[in-house]
């Protein structure tokens, strides 16, 4: 197979799961704003993390501005990453809120085996 079908395949792999992710906090309004203060995402950056995650989402479909977006994926994927490992080792379970009330069961390390197979597909991106 060839590496840009790969590189592409990964990126829109990626890109659906960030314009879900977004569409799906939206989806459920203020409820999206609870969960997310509860989970420890601070409090600054809860209303434009849907309208981020969209656009980065979109960025990484159509391969848009790759460089920026590949590298804002990446870290936004770490940044959540980071807050649900931290939540799961001071033994706090809230619900994930990453995906609007598909996501309402506690978290858990499933959450970050997802995030660290994004991750690598991201990687995949930037590196192949």
């Amino acid at each position: 197979m060839n590496s840009e079908i790969i590189v592409w395949f990964c990126s829109a792999l990626v890109g659906a799961v960030f314009v879900f992710a977004g569409v799906s906090k939206l989806a459920i309004g203020a409820e999206w704003q609870v969960q997310a203060r509860n989970l420890g995402v601070p409090r600054i950056v809860i209303p434009i993390v849907p309208w981020f995650e969209i656009a980065v989402g979109l960025g990484l479909i159509g391969r848009f501005i790759s460089g920026v977006v590949n590298v804002a994926a990446l870290l936004m994927l770490m940044f959540f990453t980071a807050i649900i490992v931290g939540q799961l080792l001071r033994g706090r379970r809230p619900p994930c809120a990453c995906f609007g009330r598909r996501s309402t069961r506690p978290i858990g390390w499933s959450n970050v085996t997802r995030n660290i197979t994004l991750i690598a597909l991201i990687l995949v991106v930037l590196f192949v």
